[in-house]
C-alpha cells in the first residue's frame, strides 16, 4: 500500500522536505571540484558539501520546527532543553561522494521524549526516499516496506561497514568478518550505514552489522528497520543506545540470534 506525503506528521514532513532539499544540494555538487580535508586519518574525510548540507539542514529544521536541538556529524550537539532532538548526517558516505561513487545519503531522525518518532534517508543519486514514522510503517518512495523472511543464516545476504581504524581491529571485526565469509555468506560493503540500514528495511539484505556507529549514522535507519518489522540491537542483543557509538546489528529478526552469537563471541 502506497502512502502519500501528506499523511505523515508535521515532524516527518519537515524531515522529508529538508532531506530532499539537502539532497538536491549534494546532487549539484557531485562530480564537481570542491574542497576535501581529513578529520583524522587519511580516509575519514569531510568535504565542503558536508558542511553546506549540514548548515542548511540545521537552519531549515530550526525554522520549521520550533523547539529543536541537534546532534549532527560536523557541528556536534547544539540547543538545550528543546522538545525535539534531531540526529542529522548531512552526507553519509562522504568517501563515496569525494570519489564520485553515487552511493551516499542524507539521514535525518527526530526523537521526542526519548523515542525515535520520524526517520528519513534520502539517496539523491539513486532517487530513493526512505521514510519511517513511529506506528505507521516504513516506506520507499511511498511504497510500504517489509524485511525479508529468511530464517537460515547460511541463506542470507548481509551488509557491513568497516571502521576508519580497521588496522587496529576493534572488537576483532576482521575475524568476525572472516568467520561469516567462511560460511559462504555473501557480504556487501556500500560505504553508507544509513543506506545499509534502509536496505535491511527494504528487504534487499537480510542483515547489517558494523563495529562502531555514531548516533547520526543510526537514528533514521533504526526506525526504518523497526517499522519494517526488523530488529536492531547491539551485538550482544541488548537495547541499542545510539549515543554510545557502539556495535550495531540490524536484521530481519529471524536470524538475529544466530548472527549476534557469532559477532559477540570471544576470539
Amino acid at each position: 500500500m502506497a502512502k502519500t506525503k501528506e499523511s505523515f506528521s508535521p515532524l516527518t514532513l519537515a524531515a522529508i522536505d529538508a532531506a530532499l532539499e539537502a539532497g538536491d544540494l549534494l546532487k549539484k555538487g557531485f562530480g564537481t571540484r570542491f574542497s576535501v580535508s581529513s578529520k583524522w586519518g587519511s580516509h575519514n574525510l569531510v568535504t565542503e558539501y558536508d558542511r553546506r548540507s549540514e548548515a542548511f539542514l540545521l537552519k531549515f529544521l530550526s525554522r520549521e520546527v520550533k523547539g529543536s536541538r541537534f546532534v549532527a556529524e560536523e557541528s556536534g550537539q547544539s540547543g538545550k532543553g528543546a522538545e525535539v532532538l534531531w540526529y542529522v548526517d548531512p552526507l553519509d558516505g562522504t568517501v563515496n561522494f569525494a570519489h564520485q561513487i553515487p552511493v551516499f545519503a542524507v539521514s535525518i531522525a527526530a526523537e521526542v521524549d526519548g523515542q525515535m518518532v520520524s526517520g528519513v534517508v534520502y539517496a539523491p543519486m539513486l532517487q530513493e526516499l526512505f521514510v519511517a514514522e513511529r506506528g505507521k510503517g516504513a516506506f520507499l518512495n511511498g511504497k510500504k516496506l517489509a524485511v525479508t523472511k529468511t530464517k537460515e543464516l547460511k541463506e542470507t545476504i548481509l551488509a557491513t561497514g568497516f571502521p576508519y581504524n580497521i588496522k587496529d581491529n576493534p572488537n576483532h571485526c576482521i575475524e568476525h568478518f572472516e568467520d561469516i565469509l567462511k560460511l559462504g555468506i555473501p557480504i556487501r560493503r556500500l560505504g553508507s550505514a544509513a543506506i545499509d540500514l534502509s536496505y535491511v528495511a527494504a528487504g534487499r539484505v537480510d542483515g547489517f552489522f558494523e563495529v562502531s556507529l555514531a548516533p547520526w549514522d543510526v537514528g533514521a535507519g533504526m526506525l526504518l528497520v523497526e517499522e519494517a518489522g526488523g530488529k536492531i540491537t547491539g551485538w550482544n542483543k541488548k537495547t541499542l543506545k545510539i549515543m554510545d557509538k557502539g556495535p550495531v546489528l540490524a536484521t530481519n529478526g529471524h536470524i538475529h540470534g544466530d548472527l549476534a552469537k557469532m559477532l559477540s563471541r570471544a576470539i
